[in-house]
């Protein structure tokens, strides 16, 4: 029996006479003094006396789970060393959904109704409401036809009508894979053929679909979509961000005469319940969603798309470090279903697993109506330098006032939340620091508040200075998204500003309201964050400014540069996505560097080759292999005591090296001290076997605690 706990293993427990168990079975089992849901995994080990064994209490009603899905837990749990245990909680994310749905009473006509003549005008009305309809329950039947629900209650009781009993389900509507889409270009239309021939096929696959900005991808994984709604099979959407489905979801309804099921975290518990049990019961046809969405019950799952494959929200980060991406094409296999990988700019693994003949790809190289990409051109900051205390260069305003006379949109991009990075008191010099992290508070002046965006930590602005005593001494330093706007607003006082954030932004209908305000005209300056950087579609915008392209280059990260160049080749792909010719401005103090002399040539191959081979030159992924070991307590002493004893029993091998332990460059993380160790290894050699091997040998106190992160996209 595996439990939903992140225990080691499964555990035994005896089947009472008269209760059939079978593999994949919810039930409730107890464990301690308490009860608990479990599923049914196999047979038991054997290594327990049965007259210790404690009983299964209840089966539960739910369907089983599917075996594809149990040997995918495994399977995760297997390559992540993550307690099984804790990956199936993932997949029993709604444990109201095991539960009996409920029953309710609904009416219709009975054979002994006799003549509508002599009844009142309220029941003839009920009766009316029922001819050639469904059986309704009391309270929509009353609604309907204008009468209290005793009336129908009193016409049941007297033989007018006949009640049964009907289970409470929640009605999703059936995406029509039938509908025609818009016409597909030659190239779309070759690439869509060979998806479509991939679902038919109902075998696994994995197919990069590389396109530029604008090339028409989603239109063409739209094609696959439909097929596997024609062939009576499932379809799951993987996207990045909630603000990137606003606009996704309403080309699909658009496309297919309805809205897709939807799975996030914004979900309430009764929408996940719904949702849970009808896509267990095959009664979805296609579920977007975010990378939890990858744990869901399908019933008999047809394809998996991961739209912007690249993006590495699709990596989560704490309690199973896992991603997304790849893991998707591990569950498709386990389907023997297509899985499509979709993205202008391809992470550097997917690249190289097409050129090992691992992936196929297909390829959209020119936006859709030949639309031409937009102009990139590098700002040397160096050299047109903004005003003092001002972020946007002498290029970028004239470029943003021709825009604005020409009655054109302008994104201006700058990836930092808030008001300010940093404030600092002139008279001391420190910094407003969180008191649980190794990192400052962020000014957000709009909402007044200095926030912890590791944490969330938040506290008011003070006057007084903690360290000097100095009042009203804190200064701003550093741009970030509100100051950006309250620059633009002084710079063009006549024209609507916006801004396009998570903290300005608090859910999906706000975001798809910003959307439409955009695409209708009714804003002038969009300046947003990595939210705005991917698949809107904006026919107006013609301008997009970068003011600060250096940020993600700093900090020595292995993807930093990867990292840097799909981001701002994805934003710069946000201008002149329709009739009028789009330009890209990019403020750098480094125009030299690879990745912005890469961005203005646009040529993407070229820094695609040069990465590679810097990372084939140092062994580095994806041609090593990588693991991270994070150890974390509230007592710095005992984490460094732990590490010492990791450091002791380090393999020593042939190809494999480790780095560490060393304090984290953020040691202090929700009041955790941290250090890291870092594993290198060829591609060729399994870290699992080793992590374990070695691991095996260190006990841990209960105040410190070991995260393990089978390739790791974070160094922090």
């Amino acid at each position: 029996m595996l439990l939903p706990l992140p225990l080691a293993d499964a555990y035994d427990y005896s089947v009472p006479e008269g209760l059939d168990v079978a593999a994949g079975q919810f039930v409730i089992v107890p464990l301690g003094k308490r009860e608990t849901l479990g599923v049914v995994w196999g047979d038991g080990t054997g290594e327990v006396a049965v007259a210790k064994l404690r009983d299964v209490i209840e089966v539960l009603p739910a369907l089983p789970m599917a075996d594809p899905l149990r040997r995918f837990i495994d399977w995760v749990a297997a390559y992540t060393l993550a307690p099984p245990g804790a990956v199936l909680r993932m997949a029993m994310s709604s444990p109201s959904a095991l539960e009996a749905p409920k029953i309710e009473l609904v009416y219709r006509p009975s054979a002994g109704a006799g003549d509508t003549l002599k009844l009142t005008a309220a029941r003839r009305r009920v009766l009316e409401a029922l001819k050639d309809g469904p059986a309704m329950a009391a309270a929509e039947l009353a609604h309907l036809a204008g009468v209290g629900t005793s009336v129908v209650k009193t016409m049941a009781a007297a033989g007018l009508l006949a009640s049964v009993e009907r289970i409470v389900r929640r009605s999703f509507p059936r995406p029509d894979g039938g509908r025609g889409g818009p016409a597909l270009s030659p190239a779309q239309k070759t690439a869509a053929d060979a998806l479509i021939e991939k679902v038919k096929a109902h075998t696994f696959s994995a197919t990069l679909l590389d396109g530029v900005p604008g090339a028409g991808k989603t239109e063409v994984y739209f094609e696959a979509i439909a097929a596997a709604l024609a062939i009576g099979r499932q379809v799951l959407v993987l996207l990045p961000e909630i603000a990137l489905t606003a606009q996704w979801l309403k080309r699909f309804e658009d496309r297919f005469g309805c809205s897709p099921a939807a799975w996030h975290s914004g979900l309430t518990s009764l929408e996940r319940r719904e949702t849970w049990r009808a896509i267990a019961e095959g009664r979805i046809g296609v579920v977007v969603g975010a990378r939890s969405a990858l744990f869901l019950p399908f019933a008999d799952l047809g394809l998996i798309v991961v739209d912007e494959e690249h993006d590495t929200s699709f990596k989560q980060e704490e309690g199973v470090c896992y991603n997304a991406r790849d893991m998707a094409v591990v569950r498709a296999r386990l389907a023997s279903a297509p899985v499509v990988l979709a993205s202008a700019t391809p992470s550097l693994e997917s690249v190289v697993n097409v050129a090992s003949g691992r992936y196929g790809a297909l390829h959209l190289p020119a936006r859709h109506g030949g639309n031409q990409l937009a102009t990139i051109a590098a700002i040397d900051l160096k050299r047109h330098p903004p005003e003092r205390n001002r972020w946007l260069s002498p290029p970028v305003l004239d470029a943003m006032r021709k825009t604005l006379a020409a009655g054109e949109q302008t994104l201006l991009f700058l990836n930092r939340r808030g008001y300010a990075p940093i404030t600092l008191c002139r008279s001391c010099g420190k910094g407003i620091e969180c008191p649980q992290c190794s990192a400052w508070l962020v000014e957000h002046r709009f909402r007044r508040m200095l926030v912890c965006h590791h944490c969330g930590y938040s506290e008011p602005p003070a006057a007084t200075c903690k360290s000097c005593g100095a009042v009203d001494h804190f200064v701003a330093c550093g741009p970030g998204v509100e100051r950006l706007a309250e620059e633009a607003h002084a710079a063009f006082p006549e024209a609507r500003v916006e801004l396009f954030t998570s903290d300005s932004l608090m859910n999906r209908e706000e975001a798809t309201a910003a959307i439409e305000r955009m695409i209708a005209g009714e804003i002038d300056i969009l300046i947003g964050t990595q939210m705005a950087a991917k698949g809107h579609h904006f026919p107006n915008l013609t301008l997009v400014a970068v003011i600060d392209a250096d940020l993600g280059l700093n900090g020595g990260d292995l993807r930093a540069a990867e990292r840097t160049f799909q981001l701002l080749y994805q934003v710069a792909g946000r201008a002149g996505r329709h009739e009028r010719p789009g330009r890209a401005l990019i403020q750098t103090h480094a125009p030299e560097h690879p990745v912005m002399q890469a961005l203005v040539a646009n040529d993407r191959d070229r820094f695609v080759s040069a990465e590679l081979a810097g990372r084939s030159g140092a062994g580095m992924p994806p041609y090593g292999r990588l693991a991270s070991l994070i150890v974390s307590g509230p007592d710095p002493a005992a984490v460094d005591n732990v590490c010492a004893a990791i450091a002791r029993h380090a393999p020593h091998k042939e190809g494999v090296t480790v780095l560490g332990p060393s304090v984290a460059p953020m040691a202090l993380l929700r009041g955790r001290h941290r250090r890291r160790f870092l594993l290198k290894t060829g591609r060729d050699t399994a870290v699992q076997p080793l992590l374990r091997a070695w691991l095996g040998q260190i006990g841990l106190p209960a105040s410190v605690r070991l995260q393990i992160d089978v390739d790791p996209y974070s160094f922090l």
